[in-house]
């Protein structure tokens, strides 16, 4: 309430400061770097950032990553040193995206001429991309994360702000699956070099950016409408499967009641 230190929602329980310390507002900024935490967050800032590899180094790693492929889909290098490969995203979106509405499917004839389809109209609908449905792109080792967004997006002609979505890496250690966010500048091919090509190892997997508070105002007039809409569909199965279980308990104590009359006491 008073440095307004910022952490992880699930990391608030470790962090430990001195609330009795006066308020920010009271603090000087050579004081605020000695609040507890605030030495760990300054080295590592300081740290330095590891040695980019060689393409000797890069050129083996590839070798050995293209030994482990089974399904033809292996990474290449170029002259300069840069790379290509493929990289498979899992879409588990659980909200409704936006898309033109009356628009064809896009053609080769489209993707080769780069016709952006959604900039033919101004007509916008909502529906739902597949649970878990799975889209596979061949990107450079120079792509970042918020070019995978972008070209994610453009495929399925989804017209949202980018900012909304956020491309993660799942892993899988000790029988848990663990989900860790990417940074935008982050490279995926080079994370999928690293990791080999077997996806219950590493996996990338497209999500909503929950940043803990949603920006409402990112959102259009018709998709606040369509939340409405949605969350009063969920309020009402919701209170309907209240009611059927409560009901099913109502039936079982009266048959109870029924069979335990002729009973004695």
């Amino acid at each position: 309430a008073d440095c307004r230190y910022t952490c992880h929602q699930e990391c608030r329980s470790l962090i430990q400061l001195d609330c009795r310390r006066p308020s920010q507002s009271q603090l000087s900024p050579e004081s605020t770097l000695l609040l507890p935490c605030s030495q760990n967050v300054t080295q590592t800032v300081e740290e330095e950032k590891p040695e980019p590899p060689t393409i000797q180094e890069i050129k083996q790693k590839i070798e050995k990553y293209n030994a482990k492929v089974t399904n033809c889909l292996l990474m290449k290098l170029n002259d300069d040193g840069t790379y290509t490969g493929f990289i498979k995203v899992h879409l588990k979106l659980r909200r409704p995206v936006t898309v033109p509405a009356g628009i064809r499917p896009q053609s080769i004839y489209d993707a080769l001429k780069e016709v952006n389809l959604a900039d033919m109209t101004d007509k916008r609908t909502s529906f739902y991309l597949p649970l878990d449905a799975i889209k596979q792109l061949h990107i450079s080792s120079t792509t970042t994360v918020s070019e995978v967004i972008q070209g994610l997006l453009k495929k399925f002609m989804v017209v949202d702000n980018p900012q909304k979505f956020a491309l993660f890496k799942e892993m899988r250690k000790d029988g848990q699956v663990l989900f860790q966010k990417l940074p935008l500048t982050e490279y995926p091919l080079y994370l999928r070099l690293l990791a080999g090509p077997d996806t219950d190892v590493l996996s990338f997997v497209l999500k909503e950016n929950e940043t803990g508070e949603v920006e409402w105002d990112a959102f259009s007039i018709p998709e606040l409408q369509n939340f409405l809409m949605i969350l009063d569909k969920e309020e009402k199965d919701k209170i309907q499967q209240v009611q059927r279980k409560y009901e099913k308990f109502k039936q079982r104590l009266q048959q109870t009641l029924k069979e335990a009359r002729g009973k004695p006491g």
